[in-house]
């Protein structure tokens, strides 16, 4: 089975890697084609003449407009029996609408956004989220158990998106929140290790903590996940919570930290350092002693 890729980002480039490793024929495709550079795989020059290549399209972009405008041209090259999935953070109700189209050309559709952050995809632990047709899922499982860790099929096409911003909208809260926590212990002549360390043996715990505070501790915030994609995501969880009915208190709030730390720092920043309001506002750091 020859697998297209398209979008070598921070992420993409990761899975790509995966499935290569795996021994999979790859074709990619990026913006930059010097993101391409170190992956055993095949140029294409266009998505579309990636996807006269192949029999499995993945797509890891940052948007759900650049998901939009390159499925269109996949839609162009890829032939009946194909199948595109998107590992993408996308809008639920236009991975729908993308799929709806697929089908009308014969090409059936999975989502698999991930989670667990861009570290674990480059030791193939992330875990992988999954909507679509149970049978084209079984079809491909191969393909996602070589980018990933647990492969979880959530349900139907939509259903991964929508728990996939329920996820970020977790993460992006705890991260903010755990600047104000660390910053209660600093400001309490706490060390901050030792803070870190009884956290992490505490009921206060998660996997938030465990990834991110060490980012945090030793000032590079490299989490591998920039503020825009943070902003993004958090405003997909705004729409969903608008679109069902549901008040999200706090998710409003966290964007809003979220876009004043864009605001500040700029949207390549990682998300991590959204920390750094707290630190700016106060005149201290969250370094940690060693």
């Amino acid at each position: 089975m020859r697998v297209g890729f398209v979008g070598l980002g921070n992420l993409g480039k990761r899975l790509a890697a995966n499935l290569a490793r795996a021994g999979h024929p790859l074709v990619v495709h990026d913006l930059d084609r010097g993101a391409a550079a170190g992956l055993d795989a095949t140029w294409a020059g266009t998505p579309g003449e990636l996807a006269e290549q192949c029999d499995t399209v993945f797509t890891c972009l940052p948007s759900p407009a650049a998901v939009t405008a390159v499925v269109e041209e996949l839609l162009e090259g890829l032939r009946p029996g194909s199948v595109w999935i998107d590992s993408s953070t996308n809008d639920h109700r236009e991975i729908e609408r993308l799929g709806a189209l697929a089908r009308d050309r014969g090409v059936e559709t999975l989502e698999a956004p991930l989670t667990g952050g861009v570290h674990r995809a480059t030791t193939g632990e992330i875990t992988v989220l999954v909507g679509g047709d149970e049978a084209v899922f079984e079809s491909r499982r191969h393909l996602l158990e070589a980018i990933g860790g647990e492969v979880i099929h959530v349900g139907p096409l939509g259903s991964a998106s929508t728990i996939k911003v329920v996820t970020n909208l977790l993460a992006l809260a705890h991260v903010a929140l755990l600047g104000e926590a660390l910053m209660l212990a600093r400001r309490a002549g706490i060390d901050l290790d030792r803070a870190h360390e009884a956290i992490r043996a505490s009921s206060g715990n998660s996997f938030v903590h465990e990834t991110e505070s060490p980012l945090i501790l030793s000032g590079s915030y490299d989490v591998g996940f920039t503020m825009d994609l943070a902003c993004k995501d958090l405003r997909l969880a705004a729409e969903l919570g608008e679109e069902l009915g549901v008040p999200l208190e706090l998710g409003a709030l966290t964007r809003r930290t979220f876009e004043r730390a864009r605001a500040s720092y700029g949207g390549g920043a990682w998300s991590t350092a959204v920390v750094r309001l707290l630190e700016d506002a106060l005149g201290t750091d969250l370094r940690a002693s060693r």
